[in-house]
């Protein structure tokens, strides 16, 4: 059981590195006061945790519903985390996961502080993508029992307290790292996260030709 948390977490760590949403934090929280900061932090964190847990419970009969079998949507996931382990190799970031260019984050120290940004962007899509969705999926189908279900949501839990102490620590991080220090870490998770990939692909090829491999 202990094993299966550790690797859970490690997928949820590399998918939804928390890292990545640092500059966006800071510039939505520009002006913010400590609590402020610590309400959209809190907030960005519980969205991914209801996230990771609806579709631990639901995913599977999510996937019946659709018609799409087990095996089917674990090849297709673990395709789409290799692609995405691969550009974060390339230094290229998560290809399903906006670029932060693309958020037009306008300051106005007028402004009362707004804690709407913290679900979207900041949790969905920018932390918690449709790679960490399907990722969720897959691990949720391949469990049953009380047990094993606890397992992931225990996974989802800590991975989302992960998630709101790097935010709060997101300037001292940026300050720390840099740019050039991000980019590395984006990197080491990438080769993390193909091997992962290629777990899930084999996974799911034992699912649908179990008398081949």
């Amino acid at each position: 059981m202990n094993t299966e948390i550790i690797k859970i977490i490690l997928a949820f760590v590399v998918l939804i590195n928390p890292f990545s949403a640092l500059t966006l934090f800071l510039d939505l929280t520009r002006g913010y006061s400590m609590i402020d900061r610590r309400k959209v932090a809190r907030i960005a964190c519980v969205t991914i945790f209801i996230t990771i847990s609806f579709f631990t419970v639901a995913g599977e009969t999510l996937l019946k519903l659709l018609g799409i079998s087990i095996g089917s949507f674990q090849l297709a996931g673990g395709i789409l985390v290799f692609l995405i382990s691969l550009n974060m190799m390339n230094g290229e970031g998560n290809p399903v996961k906006p670029d932060q260019e693309n958020f037009d984050v306008e300051f106005d120290k007028y402004a009362a502080p707004s804690t709407a940004s913290a679900v979207v962007p900041l949790a969905i899509p920018m932390m918690i993508g449709p790679g960490g969705i399907s990722t969720v999926i897959i691990y949720s189908s391949q469990i049953s029992g009380i047990l094993r279900v606890s397992a992931v949501l225990i996974a989802g839990l800590l991975i989302s307290l992960f998630c709101y102490l790097a935010l709060m620590a997101a300037g001292r991080i940026s300050r720390l790292l840099g740019d050039t220090g991000l980019n590395i870490m984006s990197r080491i998770m990438g080769m993390l996260l193909a091997a992962v990939s290629i777990e899930i692909i084999v996974s799911g090829l034992r699912t649908l030709f179990p008398d081949l491999i």
